[in-house]
């Protein structure tokens, strides 16, 4: 199992958090990018915080637009990931990179 399995949701969002800060972006703007994706607002997000990525995964309900994310994170593209865990993890990664990036709230949601 990959470490990054074992790794807790927590640890993940702060790391986000701190990314996007930098970016000039807000903790709203990344957990409104984070509800849309999982089906959870902040409040409940925040109570999965002590959740490995693999019982965080498990626990939420990804939006049926996620295979919309298409792209490349670490130097692999999201939508050829095999692992179904790992896919979901990079998936995470990838709109908050577009967050990051300046991306309009509306473009990651695949709403234009």
């Amino acid at each position: 199992m990959a470490k990054i399995f074992e790794m807790k949701f927590g640890n993940i969002y702060s790391l986000y958090l701190k990314k996007v800060q930098r970016k000039n972006r807000t903790q709203k703007e990344l957990d409104e990018v984070l509800a849309w994706l999982t089906g959870l607002d902040a409040e409940k997000l925040q109570k999965l915080r002590d959740y490995t990525l693999v019982d965080f995964f498990q626990t939420v309900q990804l939006n049926s637009k996620i295979k919309q994310i298409t792209g490349v994170v670490c130097g692999i593209r999201v939508e050829l990931i095999e692992d179904e865990l790992m896919q979901k993890i990079r998936y995470m990664d990838k709109i908050v990179d577009e967050l990051a990036k300046g991306w309009s709230i509306d473009r990651i949601k695949r709403q234009s």
